[in-house]
């Protein structure tokens, strides 16, 4: 392909090829698909997307096809390969000039490079790496920037190879320049916090820029421990730069980012080299309780801080290459340096300090959700027992954190927790906000620390001369309190519960499910959940008959009011559990009696014009085929619902047609 005739003819057809008009659209892509495999078409696109004059989309998409064709034909041995000529020119032009003025571009650009790099360097690209070098260190702000942001791309492509050879290459290279990409991180950050104290926001902005990827580039090389060392007085120094950056500032949200990259090299290499993070373990433990469990803390952490520094104690904690085997001899000597390391470390004061902050501090609920329980109590429900946004956020952190120290040093802890718990005794004070929040917190610490207490709690005479009692508080302020108990019990039931006090426990939540208050309910509905399903040797049928119809009545009132997919989900798990666990002692002489509130649910559960359908159908589905099995003969009313069957089996997957199938034979 002639480039100079060439270029023009291509210019045209990715001109056509980013209209919205299909009729353009087809036949260009169709052409720049037959020139994929034509000698200097990737010549042609790399003069298209180096011309800063033409089109952006024009050059943005001419960039992607050379991606895509370095995918395709770059290797040797790919069919219809680029000639070895062709590509010493790609590889020049690559790199001839770090002036891409469109972040977008430049950043496909330095991915395209690495790619090229994955394949050709050092061997067939020698001249990449020292280029690179000297374009980071011109004073032009655009082609530093450019070469930095290459520079990562490369390093980071080549550290992720994984055959000896390649990782003997790559070593060989990090020795070379880990000096200079510290040497280069160290520049930009004092630039950056001489910037900042100096209050100038907009340079201050770009050094941070410069800091973030000059950082990505030295953890690439983070197989050097003197600067995982450095690591940390530079986090101190951005912490407390943090307190000098207002919340809106632009700069604040770069510097949180780059406080996370340096925790992230941390929790790495402490997850992929153990042994060699053990000369770490002391400093990064002092480090990390420091600004999560005191007072040090205090103005400069914010959240996603606070969940890695928790990380950080969790996998120390946690680590099993710090974990000394039964008998001390079988250990390495590694393991036993480590082991004696955290030991020394979590003394008692250490530990006792760890906890009480993660129970009176960290599990508190926060004005945030406590607003949130008032106006979307259902909404606040979902995130609480386990929604996507939940799961990122603080709060699972600390409980999994405490659920850890608690395992590993339980004979420690035990006596910190249940001094907490004594000290709570009776029913709190309604106007004492402060006091209702904190016994809400312990209590979730008990429930968390179950198996570790079974020794330490008479859990049957706290239920009867405690729990039940404040079940029974019917007062708004006591909501928090009332949640927490249904959700202890659930988390001790299958710990220490005697079967005797079942009946006690059926009719408090029958008498929460009745109060309408859609969290009480609802963590009524997980805990029922947790007993009801077959594996439960403990339920009793006759113990439960007596409170049957009240609390299906009372379960399919919930499922019609409340909005959410998984809580309606839940509620039919539970009717559908409930349903199966009594069948067999009464569904054969009594079922008609339960008509009246089972059948609705079938109904409503299994009519494909409501939009519940959804998530309530194959519930639905089993719940209808249990009752059809236990009925003595078909009445009006079972009847009536066969008039969903038709559109269930026009138009669902296979498992729902064979529960479907199964009810009509």
């Amino acid at each position: 392909m002639d480039l100079n005739s060439a270029s023009t003819i291509v210019l045209q057809v990715l001109t056509q090829a980013t209209s919205q008009d299909t009729a353009v659209l087809k036949p260009a892509e169709e052409q720049l698909k037959q020139w994929e495999t034509q000698p200097g078409f990737y010549s042609v696109l790399l003069n298209i997307f180096t011309n800063h004059t033409l089109d952006v989309n024009v050059r943005w998409l001419a960039v992607l096809y050379f991606k895509n064709g370095i995918d395709r034909y770059w290797r040797r041995v790919a069919p219809h390969a680029l000639s070895e000529e062709e590509k010493t020119t790609l590889r020049a032009g690559l790199i001839a000039n770090f002036n891409e003025p469109v972040n977008q571009i430049a950043t496909q650009i330095s991915v395209l490079i690495a790619k090229v790099a994955r394949v050709d360097c050092p061997r067939q690209w020698p001249e990449l790496i020292p280029t690179l070098l000297e374009s980071v260190k011109v004073q032009d702000d655009l082609r530093q920037h450019r070469a930095l942001l290459t520079f990562y791309h490369v390093t980071k492509t080549l550290a992720s190879k994984r055959l000896a050879a390649d990782r003997k290459l790559f070593y060989d290279l990090a020795s070379g320049i880990y000096s200079f990409a510290c040497s280069l991180w160290n520049h930009h950050t004092d630039t950056f916090l001489q910037q900042a104290c100096r209050g100038d926001e907009a340079a201050a902005t770009n050094s941070l820029e410069r800091t973030l990827l000059s950082l990505k580039d030295t953890y690439c090389y983070y197989i050097f421990q003197g600067f995982l060392h450095a690591v940390f007085e530079r986090l101190k120094q951005f912490l407390e730069c943090s307190r000098s950056i207002r919340a809106e500032n632009v700069c604040r949200d770069r510097l949180e980012k780059t406080i996370i990259l340096f925790t992230k090299v941390l929790l790495d290499f402490l997850d992929q080299h153990p042994f060699s993070f053990t000369s770490l373990i002391q400093r990064s433990l002092e480090f990390a309780v420091s600004y999560v469990f005191t007072e040090a803390g205090e103005g400069v952490v914010f959240e996603r801080f606070i969940v890695q520094c928790m990380n950080l104690i969790k996998m120390i904690v946690k680590n099993y290459a710090y974990k000394p085997s039964k008998y001390i001899e079988d250990s390495s000597p590694e393991t036993i340096e480590a082991h004696k390391i955290k030991t020394a470390f979590f003394t008692y004061p250490t530990l006792m300090e760890i906890c009480r902050r993660l129970v009176t501090h960290y599990f508190l609920l926060t004005e945030e959700e406590l607003t949130m329980w008032e106006e979307d109590p259902e909404g606040f429900t979902v995130e609480e027992t386990g929604g996507d946004s939940w799961k990122y956020s603080l709060r699972p952190c600390t409980e999994v954190l405490f659920i850890d120290i608690f395992h590993e040093y339980n004979q420690t802890l035990t006596p910190v927790l249940l001094e907490m718990v004594h000290s709570l005794q009776g029913t709190t004070n309604m106007e004492d906000t402060s006091a209702i929040l904190i016994k809400d917190a312990v209590y979730n610490a008990v429930g968390l620390a179950a198996y570790e207490l079974f020794d330490s709690v008479d859990f049957d005479q706290w239920f009867k001369n405690q729990l039940l009692a404040e079940l029974q508080v019917s007062h708004n302020r006591y909501k928090p309190i009332r949640r927490r108990v249904i959700w202890l019990i659930g988390q001790w039931i299958s710990v220490k519960f005697k079967s005797d006090l079942r009946p006690m426990l059926y009719e408090a939540i029958r008498n929460l499910l009745q109060d309408q208050d859609l969290v009480s309910c609802a963590m009524c509905i997980i805990f029922l959940n947790g007993f009801l399903p077959v594996d439960d040797f403990e339920f009793r049928t006759d113990q439960f008959l007596p409170y049957l119809e009240s609390m299906f009545t009372l379960l399919f009132q919930l499922l019609q009011e409340v909005t959410e997919c998984d809580t309606k989900m839940h509620v039919l798990h539970v009717l559908s559990c409930v349903n199966e666990r009594v069948n067999v002692q009464i569904f054969f002489t009594d079922s008609k009696n339960l008509y009246p509130f089972l059948l609705p649910v079938i109904q409503l559960s299994t009519d494909v014009s409501q939009p519940p359908h959804v998530y309530l159908l194959e519930d639905g589905l089993e719940l209808w085929l249990v009752t059809l099995e236990n009925s003595p003969c078909l009445t009006p009313e079972l009847l009536r619902i066969f008039q969903n069957m038709s559109a269930l089996l026009a138009g669902f997957l296979l498992t729902e047609c064979f529960l479907a199938l199964n009810i009509l034979f």
